[in-house]
């Protein structure tokens, strides 16, 4: 069976033996290839070259053993195409060139041509496609509405996104308009990745514990639901919302195949509490791949064994591999996986 077979397998829970395995954030300053293509040309560069996206999407694969690739893109590239762009700062962190702060900043916004925009994005993923062949599956991703609203409003990164949550508790009616011009674009655009070749598709939710748990239905996951119904027909969906594990059941009213698991969040806790046809995504603390690879190896086989027999699992980590992750470590985990025994 081939890694994009078992992908599919345990997408539909049905899949046996070793789960499946791929690192969210693959592709990254963790590896000398990469950084050798930043000293050339700038993120969004590569991001908007489909052959330099391609280049960097293709590198963890030619090192590990890994199941699927990520497209390399950025999930701002969506508030890009909408008039609104991005960079990073100096510093660290990510910066808009604008901050939405008035309903009238709405209107610099335009979704009528934003998809069109982002055609590098689905140009990418037809070449990756092409590059990967049967064997292995490609993996598309898009922010979701609140997160990117985040960005949007506060004009980048910012500790708890304070401008976002005052709009969305004092405007709601232009909160709305905002995620209803997001969410139309949203669509169009996994439609359109999922028109290119993708074998799933990841929401990332990142800012969800941001929203009151009186407000989580009205500020995200309404949102999120759309655009899963839009595409969950054609291609799966996998969810990743970092929020608190008591919302969990919460996640699992959006049309969604799959959840990812943060690593706050015991992984067996969420197969108990979620309903049973769920695919689980995680959930490895990033931390753990800037430690050694014996410590890698003893706490992926002890996950492993807690999930054994399930059909449904994906291995991952629980966030973004981080820049000071190992190569030797990352070795480690897809090595502890690929040896893993077979289930009877």
């Amino acid at each position: 069976m081939n890694s994009r077979e078992k992908i599919k397998l345990a997408l539909s829970n049905q899949n046996v033996g070793r789960p499946p395995v791929w690192v969210m954030r693959q592709a990254g300053r963790y590896l000398p290839e990469y950084r050798a293509l930043r000293k050339k040309y700038s993120f969004v560069e590569m991001v908007k070259s489909p052959e330099l996206a391609v280049e960097v999407s293709l590198q963890p694969l030619r090192r590990f053993a890994l199941d699927a690739a990520i497209v390399f893109s950025d999930i701002l590239v969506v508030p890009e195409a909408m008039g609104q762009p991005y960079h990073f700062r100096e510093k660290g962190g990510i910066g808009m060139d604008f901050s939405l702060n008035s309903e009238n900043c709405l209107k610099k916004l335009n979704s009528s041509e934003a998809v069109e925009k982002l055609s590098y994005v689905t140009d990418a993923l037809i070449l990756l496609r092409k590059e990967l062949g049967e064997t292995k599956a490609m993996l598309g991703f898009c922010g979701s509405p609140w997160t990117l609203a985040c960005y949007m409003i506060d004009g980048g990164s910012s500790p708890n996104f304070p401008k976002t949550v005052k709009w969305a508790q004092t405007s709601p009616k232009s909160f709305a308009k905002l995620m209803e011009k997001l969410t139309k674009v949203l669509i169009g655009y996994v439609q359109a990745q999922a028109r290119s070749g993708i074998d799933a598709l990841q929401i990332f939710d990142s800012w969800n514990a941001l929203c009151p748990d009186s407000h989580l239905q009205e500020w995200s996951l309404k949102w999120i639901d759309q655009i899963a119904k839009e595409v969950s027909s054609i291609v799966p969906v996998i969810l990743y919302a970092k929020t608190p594990s008591h919302r969990l059941n919460l996640l699992s009213n959006c049309k969604v195949s799959g959840i990812s698991i943060d690593n706050e969040t015991d992984l067996k806790f969420a197969r108990d509490t979620l309903p049973s046809h769920f695919t689980l995504q995680g959930n490895l603390d990033p931390a753990l791949m800037e430690t050694d690879q014996i410590m890698v190896q003893k706490t992926t086989q002890v996950l492993l064994d807690r999930m054994k027999g399930d059909k449904g699992h994906i291995l991952n980590l629980g966030h973004g591999i981080r820049p000071q992750a190992k190569i030797e470590c990352m070795n480690s985990l897809v090595n502890t996986v690929l040896e893993y025994p077979e289930a009877e």
